[in-house]
């Protein structure tokens, strides 16, 4: 393997991956979260009527300050420098998987289709996360970073490892844990103390950080949930709570075990100690944060495991069984079994295809899977397997017909949130009381930015402030959940709004001030 050769495979397949498959989506997830928080941090002035940015979540993480500098310097918008990071940070994490695939005694050519097979993505089943984020937020830097530590550890490269680790602890700590839980063991076992220098660094700094951050909300640590916090998160989040996950879920996830074992055990004896902890190691944490998160969560009620979700580490579960299914398969390939590559291929490719392996199948998924897995192993027959990966990018979505978002950006949006930014004043607050569960309120607040008085995706902050899930549950109870009745209007003066804005089918007597195909806005009197 050359020096550069991983790193610029990497970076050749972030980029396909980026605007390709799994792809990339902007203010469509939890960036509607995050861009109204980093827009009111650069000016307090700026949306400083939504209770979405009035106490934001940004004291343990350097997100926000890394995207506040990136626009200072480059005077580019944050959707820019959180792409660009988001490319540099996938490229990182598909480094650390050919480096994880070379240390499982594969060359560069398989391992670059192991990495690329292991980059289609997978839809998490129960705690509601992907192996690899559309969206540019915390958790999408930190996961690649993860991966490069463990591809860094595998080739014993300890303290590079832990330099990777320390950056994406600075980025969401949380994702983090239950790396630096075998990190710590592997390393003290072999004495190898200056690994732990940048994490012990990227922990003060964050302390430092998080004591400084003006205006951040203040985040419990002890204590129990109360019935009227629990009845809101099951309601809004009721992905945290394992109790209200449908049986096939865990099904899922123990065939997913399954699976991996099976693929353990024809790669065994070519994965060294350092691998063998991480691939082994962070599914059975994966499996095991299932029962603590009930324990911890649902019985003991500690206030913190809302804001920690260990049951996210079952992402590696299914990442690393596709890792150990498509390493398999490169193996065998090698070893000139091709009905069996393509059998272990056809497992690495399996989730992208079905999410939820309990779930009824497409046929037209079914044909996709056995010919990208056939691809595969005729790719590493005529040694050009970095194109299988670029076979399985092309044919999963168009001939697939995966589609992992909707679109929510439409013409009329565009117009109304164009029309707020420049017909009224930078206070006002809107209200879309037919809204529902829309995910378009969000994108209008990021790009209109103007206030929105509640909103669905809004309400998934309820894990981590009471007070303000509180609010937003006041808010949302009294407006958008009974749904838009014209006699209301005259209240929503007394709660601050400024206007409402109504789908056409309830356009009112009175001329709007502004109107399309989607939207109707009305002032309200006061």
């Amino acid at each position: 393997m050359t020096r550069i050769g991983a790193p610029a495979a990497a970076l050749a397949l972030a980029l396909a991956s980026f605007f390709l498959f799994p792809g990339h989506t902007w203010l469509q997830q939890d960036s509607q979260i995050w861009t109204p928080m980093l827009e009111h941090l650069r000016d307090p002035a700026v949306l400083r009527n939504d209770i979405l940015v009035q106490q934001p979540h940004v004291g343990f993480t350097l997100y926000d300050e890394a995207a506040l500098a990136l626009r200072g310097i480059s005077g580019l918008g944050f959707r820019e420098v959180l792409a660009l990071q988001q490319i540099a940070f996938r490229a990182c994490g598909i480094w650390g998987l050919i480096l994880m695939a070379t240390a499982a005694g594969l060359e560069l050519g398989p391992a670059v289709l192991v990495a690329a097979l292991c980059s289609l993505g997978v839809a998490i089943a129960g705690p509601a996360v992907f192996t690899v984020e559309y969206e540019p937020t915390p958790r999408a830097f930190a996961l690649p970073l993860v991966l490069l530590a463990i591809g860094l550890t595998a080739h014993r490269r300890c303290l590079a490892a832990g330099i990777a680790a320390a950056c994406a602890f600075l980025y969401h700590p949380p994702t983090t844990l239950g790396f630096l839980a075998i990190f710590a063991v592997l390393t003290f076992r072999r004495r190898q103390w200056r690994a732990w220098i940048p994490l012990a660094l990227a922990g003060a700094l964050l302390a430092f950080a998080a004591v400084h951050q003006h205006g951040a909300a203040q985040q419990p640590f002890w204590g129990r949930i109360g019935a009227p916090q629990e009845q809101l998160q099951r309601l809004r989040a009721s992905y945290i709570w394992i109790s209200a996950w449908p049986l096939r879920f865990m099904v899922h996830h123990l065939l997913l075990a399954a699976a991996l074992a099976a693929a353990w055990f024809r790669i065994r004896r070519h994965v060294p100690a350092e691998l063998r902890a991480f691939v082994l190691g962070l599914p059975l944490l994966g499996l095991a944060s299932m029962p603590v998160s009930w324990l911890l969560l649902e019985h003991a009620r500690w206030v913190l495991m809302p804001q920690l979700q260990p049951m996210r580490l079952l992402l590696f579960l299914a990442l690393m069984m596709q890792f150990v299914a498509a390493v398999a398969g490169a193996h065998a390939a090698l070893a000139r079994r091709w009905l069996e590559a393509a059998a272990w291929f056809a497992v690495a490719c399996w989730l992208p295809l079905q999410p939820v392996v309990t779930e009824p199948y497409q046929w037209r998924r079914v044909a996709v899977l056995l010919v990208v897995a056939a691809i595969a192993a005729a790719a590493m027959r005529f040694r050009v397997a970095p194109l299988a990966g670029a076979a399985a990018l092309l044919l999963i979505p168009f001939a697939g017909g995966v589609v992992n978002n909707p679109q929510l950006h439409t013409p009329e949006l565009r117009q109304l949130s164009d029309w707020a930014a420049h017909s009224t004043a930078p206070d006002a607050v809107f209200l879309f009381p037919d809204a529902g569960r829309s995910l378009s309120l969000g994108v209008f607040r990021s790009e209109a930015l103007r206030a929105v008085y509640v909103d669905w995706k809004g309400g998934g902050q309820v894990n981590f402030n009471r007070p303000f899930s509180e609010e937003w549950w006041r808010r949302w109870s009294a407006t958008i959940a009974p749904g838009f009745h014209p006699t209301d209007i005259p209240k929503y003066a007394a709660a601050g709004i400024d206007y409402i804005v109504v789908q056409p089918q309830h356009r009112l007597p009175d001329p709007p001030l502004f109107s399309n195909a989607g939207y109707v806005v009305y002032k309200v009197p006061n």
